[in-house]
C-alpha cells in the first residue's frame, strides 16, 4: 500500500476560528465589518490568474453601488507587450527576469481617475483586479492569492495571460510570459503590501473560496517556518515518462505515464494550512517572503535573498524513455543573457532503477568539438539522428548512486530510472541538445537550444574528470551507534552540500545555519523529532521530500512504524 501523502498539511494552532469557506459565509463577514452609515471601500487584489469575475458573482449580496476592475488602469495588448517586450525576447522558452514593478505597467491618468470615481461613489466601492492595491488599500484590503501550479493548469484550459487575449496561444508562450514577467512584479506587489492584508482570499478551487484573517495567514507562515513541513506535491506527464510514481504516489493508474513532479519547490508548490475544519492552499514561496531568516538562516538569505535556493523534484523513465540530452548555463552566461544570479547546478540521486539503466554524463576523450556541434545542428533538421554514444559517456546506475552534474555538464537520464534531483533552483534553464528524434505530447517539436548550449558546455569534462568528480563520490564522514554519515557530494562548482545517513537508530542532525532539505530515500516510515519539543513529532514517508527550517537549528530522525528495527536512510541537502 502506498503511504506517500500528496495532501501534506500544516496544522496552525490557536486560529481555528479565523477561517471560512463560501461565498455566502465571505460576504457576511465583509458585511460585519463595513461600517453602517458611511461609504466603505473594499479591495480585493488579486494575483494574476485569479477569476475576478468569480468573486464579483460571489460577493454580490453586499449590494455594491460601484465595481472597479483595476485592470482596466493598465496597459492592454500590445501597449503592455511592447511595455515588457525586451523581457519576452524571440525565444520559445527562455525571457529575462524582468526588473519592472506593476507601477510600470499602470496608467496614471486612469489611476487619478479611478480614484476620483471612488470619491464620486454614494455608497460601498468595491475594487477588485490585479494592482488593485495601487488604486487604493481602502478600508478593507483582501488578498487574492494562487497557486503557481493552479496557474499553469488554467493556462493549459484556455486561460489568458493577465490583460492580453491569448488564450490560442502555446502553453510554453503563455508560461514564459508568467515566469519572467508576470510573477515577478506580482509577488514584489504582493510583498510590498504585506502590512496592509486583513484577509487572504484562497480562489484555488473554482466556486469553493475560503477566507482567513490575515492574523492568522500570517501566524500559519510564522509556524511553519519554526517546524518540518512538506509542501503539496504535483505530477506532470511527458514524452519520455515512466510508470514508478504511480505505484509509489498513488497516482492515476489510467494515465500513460507521469513523467515529473515537484516535490521540494517552494516557488512552484504550494502549502495547505489547516484551521479547524477548514484546509486554506497558499503559494509556499509566501514562507520565503514573510520568514526568510527563519526558513532559510542569515547566511543563506544574505547570499539568495527571498528565493528557495535548493530544489528536490522527481524525473521518472521508469519503463519510459530516456530525458533530453542536456546541459544548463554556466553562471556568468546565465547572469549576462536572463538576469539570474545563480545558475542550476544539479545532481541525479537514483531512488530506484531497472537492471542496466544508464546515466549520460560528459564527454568522451579527445572528441572533435566541432563536428560534435555540425551533428547536433544537422539533427535538428531531421536530416540525420544525433549519434549521442560517440560523444557523450554513459554509466551504468544502480540504486542509491549519486551523479553530480555542474552547471556545463553535458547530460541525461536514461531509461529505466527513477531520479531524485537535487539541484539550486534557476528552474527552466535547461538547454536541450538533442530529444532523440521525438515530438512533443502535443505533437510539436520540443524545444532545442544548441545555439545556447554551445556556449556553455564545458569540454574539459571528459572521462576521466568525470569519473573521478562526478561518479558517486562518497565519502564516510560520520559513524555513531546505528548509524552512518556519508557525504555524496556535490562537486565543489557547486554551493550544495549533500549528506546520506543510514540508521537503525535515533540519528542527531544540525542545520549547519542553512535550510535542510531531505528525503526519504530508503524505508518505509521515519519520525521527526525535537530534541527540546520545541515542535510536534513529524513523520514521513518512503521518497518524501521534506523541508527544515534553519530556525530548528536540531532535530533527529529515527525509523518509525513499520520501519523500526530496519535500516533506512535520508538523503540530505544543505547550502555550505
Amino acid at each position: 500500500m502506498a503511504r506517500y501523502d500528496k495532501y501534506p498539511e500544516v496544522r496552525v494552532k490557536g486560529y481555528d476560528d479565523h477561517a471560512v469557506a463560501g461565498y455566502p459565509a465571505i460576504a457576511g463577514i465583509v458585511q460585519k465589518d463595513l461600517k453602517v452609515g458611511t461609504k466603505n471601500v473594499v479591495v480585493v487584489d488579486c494575483y494574476p490568474g485569479v477569476d475576478e469575475q468569480e468573486i464579483i458573482k460571489g460577493l454580490e449580496s453586499l449590494n455594491f453601488d460601484k465595481v472597479i476592475c483595476s485592470d482596466y488602469c493598465a496597459l492592454r495588448e500590445e501597449a503592455l507587450t511592447q511595455a515588457i517586450d525586451e523581457y519576452l525576447t524571440e525565444d520559445r522558452v527562455f525571457g529575462v527576469l524582468t526588473t519592472k514593478n506593476f507601477k510600470d505597467v499602470f496608467v496614471t491618468e486612469k489611476i487619478q481617475a479611478a480614484r476620483a470615481e471612488i470619491e464620486e461613489a454614494k455608497g460601498n466601492v468595491l475594487v477588485i483586479g490585479v494592482g488593485a492595491g495601487l488604486i487604493t488599500t481602502g478600508d478593507l484590503y483582501i488578498y487574492a492569492d494562487l497557486a503557481r501550479w493552479e496557474i499553469q493548469l488554467r493556462y493549459r484550459k484556455g486561460m489568458s495571460n493577465w490583460n492580453v487575449s491569448n488564450a490560442d496561444a502555446p502553453i510554453l508562450t503563455k508560461y514564459k510570459r508568467g515566469f519572467f514577467v508576470e510573477w515577478r512584479m506580482a509577488d514584489r506587489h504582493k510583498m510590498s503590501h504585506f502590512q496592509d492584508f486583513d484577509y487572504v482570499l484562497d480562489t484555488n478551487v473554482a466556486n469553493e473560496p475560503k477566507l482567513i484573517t490575515a492574523e492568522s495567514f500570517f501566524a500559519g507562515l510564522k509556524q511553519t517556518a519554526n517546524r518540518p513541513f512538506r509542501v503539496v506535491p504535483y505530477f506532470d506527464p511527458g514524452v519520455w515518462g515512466g510508470q514508478w510514481m504511480k505505484e509509489v504516489c498513488d497516482l492515476d493508474k489510467e494515465q500513460e505515464n507521469f513523467a515529473w513532479s515537484f516535490d521540494g519547490v517552494p516557488e512552484e508548490n504550494s502549502l495547505f494550512l489547516r484551521y479547524g475544519d477548514i484546509r486554506v492552499e497558499v503559494p509556499s514561496i509566501d514562507v520565503v517572503f514573510y520568514q526568510p531568516i527563519e526558513l532559510l538562516g542569515t547566511r543563506v538569505h544574505a547570499r539568495f535573498g527571498k528565493e528557495f535556493p535548493i530544489r528536490f523534484d522527481f524525473l521518472d523513465t521508469m519503463g519510459g524513455q530516456n530525458l533530453s540530452l542536456q546541459v544548463h548555463p554556466l553562471t556568468e552566461y546565465i547572469q549576462q543573457t536572463f538576469g539570474m544570479h545563480y545558475t542550476q547546478d544539479e545532481s541525479y540521486y537514483i531512488l530506484d532503477c531497472k537492471e542496466g539503466a544508464d546515466v549520460y554524463l560528459g564527454l568522451k576523450e579527445d572528441i572533435n568539438k566541432e563536428e560534435m556541434i555540425d551533428d547536433l545542428y544537422i539533427a535538428q533538421t531531421g536530416e540525420k539522428s544525433f549519434d549521442a554514444d560517440k560523444y557523450v559517456n554513459r554509466f551504468k546506475a544502480h540504486k542509491h548512486d549519486h551523479f553530480l552534474i555542474p552547471a556545463g555538464t553535458i547530460h541525461c537520464s536514461g531509461s529505466d530510472t527513477m531520479v531524485l534531483e537535487i539541484s539550486a533552483t534557476p528552474y527552466i534553464f535547461t538547454f536541450k541538445l538533442w530529444d532523440w528524434d521525438r515530438l512533443g505530447l502535443d505533437g510539436l517539436p520540443r524545444p532545442i537550444h544548441v545555439e545556447h548550449g554551445e556556449k556553455v558546455i564545458a569540454w574539459d569534462r571528459t572521462t576521466k574528470w568525470v569519473e573521478e568528480n562526478l561518479v558517486s563520490p562518497v565519502q564516510v564522514v560520520g559513524e555513531g551507534e546505528g548509524y552512518v554519515e556519508e557525504r555524496t557530494g556535490l562537486h565543489e562548482r557547486e554551493f550544495i552540500e549533500t549528506r546520506r545517513h543510514w540508521f537503525t537508530e535515533a540519528v542527531h542532525h544540525t542545520t549547519h545555519n542553512s535550510v535542510n532539505v531531505l528525503n526519504l530515500v530508503e524505508g518505509e516510515e521515519a519520525i521527526v523529532e525535537s530534541p527540546t519539543g520545541a515542535f510536534e513529532p513529524f513523520v514521513v514517508h518512503y521518497a518524501e521530500t521534506f523541508i527544515i527550517p534553519e530556525a530548528v537549528k536540531e532535530y533527529t530522525i529515527k525509523p518509525y512504524g513499520a520501519s523500526e528495527g530496519k535500516k533506512i536512510a535520508t538523503i540530505k541537502a544543505f547550502v555550505r
